[in-house]
């Protein structure tokens, strides 16, 4: 992949950003109103509101700190890698992250030694506070997640500030180009875009980046774990029968899978189909749209197991896809069948799974399109033709395997954005190692 630089001055702070710190500054008055509508709807932790405006109840740690902020879920998982290699540079980590679900999949999953807090609003004094408190030395913001006061503050500060695992899909750039002088400004505070492709660094530079490429970090990532005595109860009582996942689906895609479950059951009589909601709380709702089919549910929050009468296990918990991928050979990605553009296959695949997907990948087009072209994964753009394909994963073993090793052969090719990021990083962490020197000396 190239590496070549498209350099972009920084331009001044165009009107429509001077407009937008005054609104959002007197939009931080309405914070309380704000906070407590989202804390009724369960999208804030009552316990850490105060992060949300810049107010840390953590210390800052002694040291050169390197502040990593990702959206959500996906954003902060591609990073775990990179999270590891600079803790062995003996580097302490802020991680920020806007959703309660990413919280939760930090405390489970991430050392303790990384400080996990929530993004404060982009109001500039809650962005202020945030910066006064955690002071970081670098700033690595993952694919696309911006916030122009927080950006722009940062840069007042000499902050350096890099983009990582950078992407720009075909349906957001003609957005960003309507607002080519505003975005221009934002990207022009980071030293560096490293982007997933070569049409992300067309995109990114055209709006005013500069801009290389370093790979897809997601295609890094380790596989998801598993506790193994939970994964040996479901091998037992699942014992025998298929069984065919349908990781991280979204609304519309329930009532076609079950519709597909009800078809294959004719061929397949002890077919078990697993869905993962990308939401957990949903599994209510599933499980009562199931019922009123006549089809037997359980569901694993209300710890049940599934038994030889059950049809669908609604694996509505949290952090446990690692588990289910473990359980099935065969997995359909979900947020394809309706248009959200999909979801990440990597950690399936690495996992061993054949993959299936609906159309709306745009998320992961490249990826994606790498899958299909390699006969790695298969696309259903309906439930007639996802039928079509789970019956012939399900019904021949050798199409199967042979799936399954497409798929790892293509992501085995994707590759090493790990390291092409590290090397991309390295002038800052080295100004960083010496900061720390310094420091200890």
């Amino acid at each position: 992949m190239s590496h070549e630089l498209r350099k972009a001055g920084t331009s001044p702070v165009p009107a429509t950003l001077r407009l937008y710190g005054r609104l959002s500054a007197a939009a931080g008055a309405l914070a309380p109103v704000l906070l407590k509508r989202r804390l009724k709807q369960g999208k804030e932790d009552p316990a850490r509101i105060d992060e949300r405006r810049g107010i840390a109840r953590r210390p800052r740690p002694a040291g050169p700190l390197v502040w990593i902020h990702g959206a959500s879920v996906g954003e902060v998982l591609a990073a775990a890698a990179l999270m590891e290699r600079l803790r062995a540079l003996n580097l302490r980590i802020l991680l920020t992250s806007g959703t309660v679900t990413s919280a939760a999949i930090v405390a489970k999953r991430f050392p303790p030694d990384i400080i996990h807090q929530y993004i404060p609003y982009d109001s500039p004094r809650f962005v202020a506070r945030f910066l006064d408190h955690w002071r970081p030395g670098l700033a690595l913001f993952i694919e696309s997640d911006l916030w122009p006061n927080l950006i722009l503050a940062g840069a007042s500060r000499r902050l350096p500030m890099v983009l990582i695992n950078g992407r720009m899909s075909q349906r957001s750039f003609p957005r960003w180009r309507r607002m080519a002088g505003t975005i221009a400004a934002l990207l022009g505070r980071f030293d560096i875009c490293l982007v997933q492709s070569e049409t992300d660094a067309e995109r990114f530079a055209v709006l005013g980046g500069r801009v290389a490429v370093t790979g897809n970090l997601k295609l890094d990532v380790r596989a998801p774990p598993a506790d193994e005595s939970r994964l040996e109860r479901l091998l037992f009582v699942t014992r025998g029968r298929p069984v065919v996942v349908a990781a991280s689906t979204h609304p519309g895609e329930e009532e076609i899978l079950l519709n597909a479950h009800r078809t294959l059951a004719a061929y397949f009589p002890s077919l078990l189909t697993v869905i993962v909601p990308r939401h957990p709380k949903r599994g209510e709702a599933i499980a009562r749209m199931i019922a009123a089919s006549g089809a037997r549910a359980a569901r694993r929050s209300l710890e049940q197991l599934p038994t030889a009468q059950t049809d669908i296990y609604i694996a509505d918990t949290m952090g446990e896809l690692g588990l289910f991928y473990r359980l099935a050979p065969i997995v359909f990605m979900g947020g394809s069948l309706v248009p959200h553009g999909g979801q990440n296959p990597i950690e399936a695949i690495k996992l061993d799974a054949a993959i299936v997907h609906g159309p709306h990948v745009f998320n992961f087009a490249e990826v994606y399109d790498a899958l299909d072209r390699a006969g790695g994964a298969r696309r259903a753009d309906d439930g007639d033709a996802l039928v079509k394909h789970l019956g012939h994963l399900l019904s021949d073993l050798a199409a199967r395997d042979a799936a399954r090793a497409a798929a790892a052969d293509v992501v085995d090719r994707l590759g090493g954005a790990l390291e092409r990021t590290m090397a991309a990083l390295e002038p800052y962490l080295l100004q960083l190692r010496l900061e720390r020197r310094a420091a200890d000396a």
